[in-house]
């Protein structure tokens, strides 16, 4: 099997990255892998997708560091491919990195990948999907039973008057971005200095206004869903708990919060089970869902991160079962010539 990683950068991935664990998990499975970053496609003459691409030379690696350090050095075997002869071409960049310094990369991914699949190559996650989730409006789409209530706007009076009725407490943050980055907790006795706190956010765009929810206090759970379940391995689910730290509301680990181990409960399957139906309708094969309580608080489609955290805490390798998914998935594609819808066999 031959899977290419597309990344923002290959210089840029870190030891403990996701993608990296997936592509040795892939390796010492047999299996062929490339990483490409956003600036290294090529639409040619012969009206396939290109890209210049790295890989390593060895058929097993048992250390994360050991494989990224070769990846990234002068050891790495570079060479241009045909992405259109790929089996899969996982799509594991996050374009909100890319924000303000490299617009162009942030579609570079989707853009591509719809290309390489008009010749068989299974897209994952479903690059016409992702398209759509650009920005935190695609979480709108889920049914409102685990959503809370939200505005989206730029207007200052519209977000104060939904402060008002939730009584002062909301949280504010932007429609596009990640890992924390200008997030407010507004409570009643700030409501005077909203409007600096709407200024600061709406500078990147339009702000969401969210309820917010006491039982963020305690942090949220990571739950990893593929092929639209739970993901489950070895009677494990792939999930940690992130807590936030001190007074900070924010327990992504990029804003600080700490991780713990997490018991799945009925409530984190019934989010998942409500918001599965449309997860497979999009092709969406791998998601992070970030749970407090009995409502999300996003649906992460992009490079979702963290099964080197559950693995951690739950003792199983969960690469092991994303690489049994795709293997499946590429079978299926031989069994039926590569004539197979990409947004179905996302999910499959």
């Amino acid at each position: 099997m031959h899977i290419g990683f597309m990344v923002n950068d290959i210089r840029t991935e870190q030891v403990g990255y996701t993608t990296v664990r997936m592509a040795i998990a892939a390796i010492n499975k047999g299996h062929q892998i490339w990483f490409i970053g956003a600036g290294d496609f090529d639409y040619d003459t012969d009206d396939k997708v290109h890209a210049r691409a790295s890989s390593v030379s060895k058929a097993r690696y048992n250390s994360t560091k050991t494989f990224l350090t070769e990846l990234q050095g002068n050891k790495a075997v570079r060479q241009r491919i045909v992405v259109d002869d790929l089996d899969v071409l996982m799509l594991r960049n996050d374009p909100s990195l890319d924000t303000g310094m490299r617009p162009w990369a942030q579609m570079a991914g989707v853009i591509f990948g719809r290309a390489a699949m008009r010749n068989g190559v299974i897209v994952l996650n479903d690059p016409d999907a992702l398209s759509k989730a650009m920005n935190k409006m695609y979480f709108q789409l889920f049914p409102e039973e685990v959503r809370p209530r939200t505005i989206i706007s730029r207007d200052r009076e519209e977000i104060r008057r939904f402060a008002r009725e939730e009584g002062g407490n909301i949280v504010l943050k932007p429609l596009q971005g990640s890992g924390g980055t200008s997030v407010f907790l507004v409570r009643k006795d700030d409501l005077s200095n909203i409007n600096q706190m709407v200024e600061s956010v709406s500078r990147d765009g339009y702000v969401i206004a969210q309820e917010y929810l006491p039982d963020a206090a305690g942090g949220d759970t990571r739950l990893f869903l593929m092929n639209g379940m739970p993901l489950r391995y070895k009677g494990r689910y792939a999930a940690f708990q992130r807590v936030r730290t001190g007074d900070d509301i924010r327990s992504n680990i990029h804003a600080g919060g700490s991780l713990k181990q997490v018991e799945i409960t009925d409530r984190h399957l019934r989010v998942a089970e409500i918001v599965r139906p449309k997860l497979v309708q999009d092709g969406m094969f791998l998601v992070g869902l970030d749970i407090v309580g009995d409502k999300l608080m996003e649906i992460n489609v992009f490079s979702p991160g963290g099964l080197g955290s559950a693995q951690k805490f739950e003792k199983v390798n969960f690469n092991h079962a994303v690489i049994a998914a795709i293997e499946k998935k590429v079978e299926y594609m031989k069994y039926y010539r590569r004539k197979f819808d990409n947004i179905e066999m996302s999910t499959l």
